[in-house]
């Protein structure tokens, strides 16, 4: 089992305000939140038990790329038993397949957000939430993410 850590620090959860990625032995890779910033900004709309709020951040597709993750022209074979946990600070966890984040599969539009109706989110939400727009209800939309694991269960 090969596992790739991203391990996400923002200010007010860590003072360095940057996102720490781990990938198997590899020296760590760090992106900082003024590059979290530049990654292609997006937009989601989540539906809150019936309350339709918008979301800014980027998609997480983009951050995991960021992190060394090859999606290549497309997942393939054993690429596609991998999984994409997501835990928050409280120690809720969502797992994700892996393939729900090439584009060459599916148009998941699911965000990493920093902001909530254009502004920084709050301290029980945030800093950086998953936002899951197309879900009926928003139990994989994780709020106060704190790290992200990539597992591939296939060798």
């Amino acid at each position: 089992m090969r596992r790739i850590f991203l391990l996400l620090a923002f200010a007010g959860v860590h003072a360095s305000g940057q996102i720490v990625l781990h990938i198997n032995d590899a020296p760590p890779v760090t992106v900082a939140a003024t590059d979290f910033a530049k990654l292609a900004r997006h937009t989601a709309v989540l539906n809150d038990h019936g309350k339709q709020i918008n979301y800014e951040g980027a998609l997480l597709h983009d951050v995991l790329a960021q992190g060394g993750v090859d999606f290549g022209t497309g997942l393939r074979g054993k690429q596609l038993s991998a999984y994409v946990a997501a835990i928050a600070t409280d120690g809720y966890e969502v797992v994700y397949a892996l393939g729900e984040f090439d584009p060459t599969v599916v148009d998941s539009e699911i965000v990493v957000a920093d902001k909530r109706e254009g502004q920084p989110l709050a301290a029980n939400e945030g800093p950086l939430r998953i936002i899951v727009p197309h879900d009926k209800r928003p139990t994989r939309s994780i709020k106060m993410l704190r790290e992200i694991d990539v597992v591939q269960l296939k060798k």
